[in-house]
């Protein structure tokens, strides 16, 4: 996960002050690292590190969900964690059951819609970080196996039960070359001729939210959604 989008993920959570936080998947323990005594954080990864600083941390397959004997929390945070999941919206169902209501679920992944990644698709059928696998990877393995876009990632959480979708900037969600734009600009032209023609506010959000430039520029995704 890249620095600039830790920091954001930071100020997010400094923001939120929640009296309980998941961080599922952990990982190398970053998280609880940075929060210091901030925040008391609990950890769940498929290969967790006893030793790190998190309250609790457990080992476990989230593939089959967050284990239901954590309890509720008011924020769950998943960092680059959606794109190794064979069954995401268990994964989200699980982390919607587990927010005590109002919480926030904060999700990170790899976006797939920004102007390169079109390129290499259109040039080798593959996103960049998602190659092909077959025969390289087996159960367990931490591999990108599920590209994602925002209008997707915005349709999985709609349908599992969260409201207040929110992109959030981070400094690399600014194009980095003049025809990055150019590339961008169909998809532009459509997603504002969607906003203009919306009848109500539901998908007037959800057409900004595929305007950002996170969402139309950016190499990884920022998202927050709430559980009412």
């Amino acid at each position: 996960m890249q620095d600039s989008s830790k920091v954001v993920v930071l100020e997010i959570l400094r923001e939120l002050s929640p009296d309980s936080l998941l961080d599922a998947p952990c990982g190398t323990g970053w998280l609880s690292e940075s929060l210091g005594d901030s925040f008391p954080v609990d950890g769940i990864d498929l290969y967790a590190n006893p030793n790190s600083n998190y309250r609790v941390v457990k080992s476990c397959d989230l593939n089959k969900g967050i284990p239901d004997d954590l309890g509720e929390y008011d924020c769950i945070v998943s960092c680059e964690g959606l794109e190794h999941f064979g069954n995401p919206e268990l994964f989200l169902r699980s982390a919607y059951n587990h927010l005590r209501a109002g919480g926030t679920l904060l999700i990170t992944t790899p976006n797939t819609w920004y102007p390169q990644a079109k390129l290499q698709y259109l040039f080798r059928g593959f996103y960049p970080g998602f190659p092909c696998l077959i025969g390289k990877v087996k159960p367990g393995q931490h591999m990108h196996i599920i590209p994602w876009t925002l209008p997707q990632l915005y349709l999985f959480l709609e349908l599992t039960g969260f409201e207040n979708i929110q992109v959030h900037y981070e400094p690399l969600s600014e194009a980095k070359h003049f025809y990055e734009k150019i590339i961008a600009l169909p998809q532009y032209f459509y997603c504002r001729n969607k906003l203009g023609k919306s009848a109500d506010n539901k998908n007037k959000k959800y057409w900004q939210a595929l305007l950002t430039k996170s969402s139309l520029y950016g190499r990884h995704l920022i998202v927050t959604a709430k559980k009412p």
